[in-house]
């Protein structure tokens, strides 16, 4: 797959990958059949362009029925197909364009899988044959083909092709993992632990395919507790734990381990080897910004293996990449619960049903995942979060005080976020003398959290208390994020309720610049314009704050001002910019 082979292959897929929002999605017309060719073509495209997938799909198998045969379309129905997770339906079309110079290698690809389904290896390794192959065929031709030898007997055949497989040095991550994968099928456990072993070895094959690597680990992490090595399989997930330190699954796995989980073989047979080669190129093009393209494969690693929970979770994080929310929570929702994934994928469940609007199902769900991981803070975290987020500050501070937060110890850094939440709930409740013993108590935890001291400092300011530290706590963490607007907006405000207004004016006006959409920063800029003399200044900065649709009360504020202007050095009381 060359360049320019790439670049229309991209153009192909634009339709079929800018996936849809979930207004596009729940909204989307209906299918009306044209009454000519070219009125199906048109239509056909038009619904791509509005990200109308499945309606693009009737209009393209329409514009077939009109002119059978027709190559282009055949192309664009069979990549929104893949693209889309109809497998079966793909397939049909893909032998007439197995030698396609566009989509050829997609063809065969999608053959060969449909091959391994059907048990039929020796016909798989012939579909995935390609003519000049680049670097990324030659990667999955060999492994398909050698998972084919194997699954056709020639067992020795397949591992020989493997281990005199040469390229890249970056193949040798993917060529050392198959190996150790079919020496285990194979029962060579000697030669499997070794090339296991060159796999974790490899740091660089790491650093470029980290999804693979963690399926290495797991993989790995099995193949040691099936020969009886309990202590070295924790051991290893430890240690990888440290080397993929954003990788919540490897954690979640030795927990279940440490529970009396015995996972099951990672690959327990040839299609599954198959499937996982393909899931394995499919997540490396995805992390090299290939994410165009990455979604088909991923869904042929699927279609091969339903119930590959990490293929689900890869496809749920490409929908939310691609704008497709309501796919993703599909996808989210099919992760198995005894799954590594299922905590991640859960806890991205609700955050994606959350920004939807569904706030009570989001608030379910996590409350359902916090009754099963009563100690992950995190997930406190986000639940709090949704509840403040959401005006429900009573909620929010019961369900911190129900899992005891106070007993936390302050060694543990990362639990400040959830007295800071608890803080920010009593002081929109309105109760200050409950919400500054939580704010200085995340600050036990955390000294130098710039959020913590930035929201303590402005509420001291404004309440005119403790000016000095409230300042320095402002300017600390204006250290911390210079580029923060509304961090900037704080001690543009804190230098105004201070009555230094022009210090005032020159951080609230870069505070603007960082945040020219803010109501409250635009409406603090028209405050400190107004005191030092600046008034037409301030009125646009008003009228622009009236512009950016501010909550009731905000705005019948600021209409006040549009008519009388601010008494001589008045000090209106601000709101805290915390965006959000």
């Amino acid at each position: 797959m060359d360049c320019k082979m790439l670049f229309r292959l991209c153009s192909l897929l634009m339709a079929a990958t800018l996936l849809a929002s979930s207004d596009a999605w729940t909204n989307s017309p209906r299918f009306s059949p044209a009454d000519s060719f070219s009125g199906a073509y048109l239509a056909g495209y038009v619904a791509s362009e509005d990200n109308n997938i499945d309606i693009a799909i009737d209009y393209f198998r329409q514009a077939l029925s009109y002119d059978p045969g027709n190559t282009l379309i055949e192309q664009k129905l069979m990549l929104n197909l893949l693209a889309t997770g109809k497998f079966k339906k793909a397939v049909k079309l893909a032998a007439s364009l197995r030698s396609n110079n566009d989509i050829g290698w997609i063809a065969r690809l999608a053959l060969a899988a449909d091959s391994f389904n059907r048990q039929r290896f020796t016909q798989a390794k012939a579909d995935i044959q390609y003519t000049d192959p680049d670097v990324m065929d030659q990667l999955i031709s060999t492994l398909l083909s050698a998972w084919a030898n194997y699954g056709s007997g020639n067992r020795q055949d397949a591992l020989r092709q493997l281990k005199e497989f040469k390229g890249p040095s970056w193949y040798e991550l993917f060529r050392n993992y198959h190996l150790a994968l079919m020496y285990d099928l194979n029962g060579q456990k000697k030669a499997a632990n070794e090339a296991f072993q060159q796999s974790i070895k490899d740091q660089k094959g790491k650093a470029i395919a980290p999804d693979t690597y963690e399926r290495i680990i797991m993989a790995y992490t099995s193949f040691k507790l099936r020969n009886n090595e309990q202590e070295e399989a924790i051991n290893l997930l430890k240690d990888a734990e440290t080397l993929l330190s954003d990788r919540n699954a490897l954690r979640n796995f030795r927990e279940q381990i440490e529970r009396g989980k015995k996972p099951n073989r990672l690959i327990p047979k040839v299609v599954a080897g198959a499937a996982e080669a393909i899931y394995n190129v499919g997540t490396f093009i995805n992390r090299a910004g290939g994410e165009a393209y990455a979604g088909i494969y991923l869904n042929i690693a699927l279609a091969m293996r339903p119930d590959n929970n990490a293929t689900l979770f890869q496809l749920a994080e490409l929908a939310i990449k691609s704008g497709q929310p309501d796919q993703a929570i599909i996808f989210y929702q099919d992760v198995a619960r005894n799954s590594p994934y299922f905590r991640d994928a859960s806890l991205r469940l609700s955050l994606n049903l959350a920004d939807s609007g569904r706030i009570d199902k989001a608030i379910t769900n996590l409350n359902r995942l916090v009754a099963l991981y009563p100690k992950d803070k995190q997930l406190l975290v986000v639940l709090s979060g949704i509840y403040i987020q959401n005006s429900r500050y009573e909620e929010a501070i019961k369900v911190l005080d129900h899992h005891m937060i106070d007993q936390l110890n302050t060694n543990q850094k990362d639990s400040w976020s959830l007295f800071y939440h608890r803080g920010v709930a009593y002081e929109r409740l309105k109760e200050w003398n409950k919400a500054e013993p939580n704010f200085r108590k995340a600050l036990e935890f955390y000294p130098e959290q710039p959020e913590v001291l930035n929201y303590l400092g402005y509420s001291l300011i404004d309440r005119n208390i403790n000016l000095d530290e409230a300042l320095e706590m402002v300017l600390k963490a204006k250290e911390s994020r210079p580029q923060d607007g509304y961090i900037v907006d704080s001690l543009g405000w804190a230098y105004y309720r201070l009555g230094r207004y022009t210090d005032a004016v020159k951080e609230l006006e870069k505070a603007v610049k960082m945040r020219p959409e803010n109501t409250t920063i635009n409406d603090h800029l028209g405050d400190a314009y107004w005191q030092i003399g600046r008034k037409l200044e301030a009125t646009f900065q008003w009228k622009h704050a009236l512009a950016g649709n501010p909550e009731s009360v905000e705005r019948i504020h600021i209409q006040k001002k549009l008519q009388h202007g601010l008494k001589e050095k008045e000090n209106p009381t601000g709101n805290i910019s915390q965006g959000g």
